[in-house]
């Protein structure tokens, strides 16, 4: 299963658990337990956690790429950019020489 699909998974259940906990914080304001308020900055508190995770997550999954690209030795953009730029100026240096040597015969 691509990593993709396991990231999509993960989401999706953290979605299922986020409306579990609301569940959760509805049925104990009904008790009589938490208050609405004490609810909702219960429910804001662990929203921001989750979103703080997720960040986590992504970082440090954008990490891991970094460093399996890094280690398979997958040049960079601004390596590849780099390389390019090299082999323009290379290709008109040649073209300059092949120009100068065709005009002295």
């Amino acid at each position: 299963m691509p990593v993709l699909d396991y990231i999509h998974k993960a989401l999706l259940a953290g979605l299922g658990v986020q409306e579990s906990v609301k569940e959760l914080v509805d049925e104990l304001i009904k008790k009589g337990e938490l208050s609405e308020s004490q609810g909702v900055v219960l429910i804001k508190e662990w929203t921001d956690k989750v979103e703080r995770s997720g960040e986590n997550i992504g970082k440090n999954f954008s990490d891991l790429i970094s460093k399996t690209l890094e280690k398979m030795k997958v040049p960079t953009r601004d390596e590849v950019e780099e390389l390019h730029n090299k082999v323009r100026a290379l290709s008109a240096r040649i073209n300059k020489h092949e120009e100068s040597a065709h005009s002295k015969d």
